[in-house]
């Protein structure tokens, strides 16, 4: 076999499982969570951090509510992309941010994880997250308080979690 040929064959067997690859990726996500048609990717980042709960009196009970999250996001490369905070908010190092508000909820496709989510955003800044107008949150592990009950009004839980965030424009 020539040179060329084995060339020829490695590179069809790359592109195959880039083209498999991404399939299946496409598949993990549901219909649901994907953005309109028209938007561009800016990026997916791997977020690593906690969601802060606190504990809240509703009646005559007490439980656990969401606060915020605290996360660091980066990128393919282990480099510090943007800060994830209350708003929910995505501060990138650049200072451009993006406001996130819920439009689609689906559960975790793993026990214990928080959901899965499609945002709408509104940007700021002149930097990378400039023109964002769509976030999804998939890939979720961990992030999921374990009792709904609490004892003590104004108690916090910081619960580890990861999650990819895919910024689209």
């Amino acid at each position: 076999m020539t040179a060329w040929k084995v060339f020829d064959y490695r590179v069809a067997l790359l592109v195959s499982a880039v083209l498999l690859a991404g399939t299946s990726m496409a598949q993990d996500v549901p219909a649901k969570l994907t953005p309109p048609a028209g938007v561009t990717a800016l990026g997916a980042y791997t977020a690593r951090g906690v969601q802060i709960y606190t504990c809240t009196a509703h009646g005559t009970a007490t439980e656990w509510r969401l606060k915020a999250p605290e996360a660091q996001l980066v990128d393919a490369n282990g480099a510090i992309f943007a800060k994830h905070y209350a708003g929910p908010t995505w501060e990138a190092i650049d200072g451009s941010k993006a406001i996130g508000k819920v439009m689609e909820i689906v559960p975790a496709p793993t026990a214990g994880a928080i959901s899965w989510l499609l945002l709408s955003a509104e940007s700021s800044g002149q930097g990378v997250l400039a023109g964002a107008r769509f976030v999804q949150r998939i890939k979720t592990t961990g992030g999921v308080v374990q009792s709904s009950a609490c004892s003590e009004p104004g108690a916090e839980q910081r619960v580890p979690y990861t999650a990819e965030y895919v910024f689209y424009k």
